[in-house]
């Protein structure tokens, strides 16, 4: 079955910097396009915070995170990567992972915590 399990959520400073990564197991990861979404408030609808096509170079990200957050893919490790730099208070969120451009395909993992805070 479809599993993704996000990882390096960290608490860290505002201004500093983390790498999510995720792993995806259970479809042709190099067939499809991939997204990172967070979730700030428990029951809110998660963001769409960044894509990446199959074509690495083809990616966007939301107005919020444009500039500080670079999403990228490592086919051959059906690997997820979310390079975050410049952090903000309101990036504190659980951040996830799942297939698609513009919508999620499948059912979500458990996330990985990130705290920004001093």
């Amino acid at each position: 079955q479809v599993q993704f399990v996000e990882s390096g959520g960290d608490w860290v400073q505002p201004g500093g910097s983390l790498t999510l990564s995720c792993v995806a197991t259970g479809f042709t990861f190099s067939n499809a396009p991939m997204s990172w979404y967070r979730q700030g408030v428990p029951g809110k609808k998660r963001e769409l915070v960044a894509a990446i096509w199959t074509a690495k170079d083809v990616t966007k990200y939301a107005d919020s995170v444009k500039g500080r957050f670079t999403i990228s893919r490592v086919n051959a490790e059906n690997t997820l990567y979310l390079q975050m730099d410049s952090l903000e208070f309101e990036d504190t969120a659980v951040y996830y992972c799942n297939a698609g451009f513009t919508s999620a395909q499948y059912d979500w993992g458990q996330g990985t915590q990130v705290t920004v805070s001093s």
